[in-house]
């Protein structure tokens, strides 16, 4: 694959009141990083990613050890989002009905007959935190599919639509595996990103600890409204790609099966299976969503560079040589990264805005 030196094309497809609307979204980008830092320390590249999935009306999986502010983060970003948050803590003995809802046999006073009304459960929200996922069994980990992928719960025949927006952040601990269940691949794939919590910096846990031994945190401001999301979702949809940048992020999926003519040596090695087409289509959405969100009405390659590693990480099923060797899938990614072409000067169209000119695309 030879580098790319291609012309963007111009974004005519966006009108001008979504233009507009790109403009805005970065403006309230940078006031929401100011707000969640007042509760939240460090961890900008987490909050970013989950933002970046929720633009592509996406879902995350977080995952890191306890103690790392995951629940914290989520909780603030709803919040920041204006958002109804629910928390689900999932436990050995909870049920698909206890996250789906029930329909329970009430009697109607005015005709004294007895009807089934459906109670609602708490995946009935915009945000909601699917805690410790792993630690129930697969037949209540299932019960998410339907409403992660259909935006809808089906109780005893009838459909139920959850309400819009609807962003599902799972957590998970990487190291205590004893009594859990392991997410099997398909719904591993159902979430946009898998994003690493890692520790924080010396600088910042030492903030930590000055603000939760001190004063109570203080609240954050709203900055933007569910409806609002949901039209951001929208225009992330419109935003064009480049068509070199549509194969770039084809390449990089196709790259990492082991049965696939551009599969490197290293992943014939190290890789049992590779992602499937959703990762295409997740890294394009994921570059679109970060275009956006830095005010860019265009999608660069590297956009398409910047979510590989929460895309791909955790669709790659990696085989015991890998692991005697130490390769984690991380590692992968960062191989095929280096081994593809870097991208080359990608020239605007006359006319673009100076916002838009970015060196390193965002």
């Amino acid at each position: 694959m030879e580098p790319t030196t291609a012309r963007l094309e111009p974004s005519s497809d966006l009108a001008t009141a979504e233009l507009e609307a790109v403009r805005r979204v970065h403006e309230a980008y940078q006031q929401l990083t100011h707000e969640l830092a007042k509760v939240v320390v460090g961890q900008q590249q987490v909050l970013q990613e989950m933002l970046i999935a929720m633009l592509a009306r996406g879902h995350c999986l977080l995952v890191g050890v306890p103690g790392l502010a995951k629940t914290l983060m989520i909780r603030t970003l709803a919040a920041a989002l204006d958002l109804e948050f629910r928390r689900i803590q999932f436990t050995p003995d909870l049920m698909p009905a206890d996250i789906t809802g029930t329909e329970v046999l009430q009697e109607d006073r005015a005709s004294g007959q007895r009807v089934f009304r459906f109670v609602k459960g708490p995946i009935f929200g915009n945000v909601i935190l699917a805690d410790e996922i792993n630690r129930t069994p697969p037949k209540t980990q299932a019960a998410l599919l339907e409403a992660m992928q259909e935006h809808q719960v089906t109780v005893a025949g009838q459909r139920h639509p959850l309400p819009e927006p609807f962003f599902v952040l799972a957590t998970q601990n990487p190291i205590e595996q004893e009594g859990t269940y392991p997410l099997p691949e398909a719904q591993l794939d159902r979430f946009m990103f898998q994003i690493w919590v890692d520790y924080p910096s010396a600088e910042e846990e030492l903030e930590i600890v000055r603000r939760t031994t001190a004063e109570p945190a203080v609240s954050v401001r709203p900055m933007l409204r569910g409806d609002q999301i949901t039209a951001l979702c929208q225009v992330v949809r419109k935003v064009p790609v480049p068509l070199h940048v549509a194969r770039y992020a084809m390449d990089l999926a196709r790259s990492t099966r082991r049965q696939d003519a551009q599969a490197p040596p290293f992943i014939r090695e190290y890789v049992q299976w590779g992602a499937g087409p959703r990762a295409s289509q997740y890294l394009v959405l994921g570059a679109k969503a970060r275009a956006v969100l830095h005010g860019r009405c265009f999608v660069a390659q590297t956009d398409v560079q910047a979510v590989a590693p929460p895309v791909l990480r955790h669709r790659l099923k990696l085989n015991f040589h890998a692991e005697a060797a130490g390769i984690t899938a991380d590692e992968i990614v960062r191989r095929l990264l280096m081994r593809l072409p870097p991208p080359g000067r990608e020239e605007l169209p006359e006319g673009v805005p100076d916002v838009y000119r970015s060196a390193d695309a965002g």
